[in-house]
């Protein structure tokens, strides 16, 4: 006598994979056998293909970005405290607020691009 075989009980997507090692969901490619209905998901997600993506995600272009503000910001602090601190005094109290508020924005889009990574469904960890 032969065993049926168990169903699968997920629906099936493609996954992009980025420059970055960063993913994001794609489009729908395949019901499993537990959803019946048309145009309903099961609800959990398996791959079905990983496609390449040669840029970063948004994520760290959002972040790369920022950095680089951040280090102009920096570089022209620098550049006016040797050249005549007296003279650029409120340029240079600009680009410190200026790299405060980037050093924050950058640890916290690193914290949540950390907490994607420690997500449950995360395709990495397989």
């Amino acid at each position: 006598m032969s065993v049926p075989k168990p169903k699968t009980k997920m629906c099936f997507y493609d996954n992009h994979r980025f420059a970055c090692n960063d993913w994001k969901w794609g489009n729908f490619r395949q019901h499993c056998h537990a959803e019946y209905r048309t145009g309903e998901t099961c609800g959990m997600k398996m791959v079905y293909q990983t496609l390449p993506v040669a840029e970063k995600c948004q994520m760290c272009q959002k972040i790369e970005r920022k950095q680089r503000r951040y280090e102009k910001h920096r570089t022209d602090y620098s550049r006016w405290a040797a050249e005549n601190p007296t003279k650029y005094r409120f340029s240079i109290e600009k680009a410190v607020e200026e790299m405060k508020v980037l050093a924050e924005e950058i640890k916290r889009l690193m914290s949540e691009k950390q907490a994607r990574y420690m997500a449950v469904g995360n395709p990495r960890r397989a």
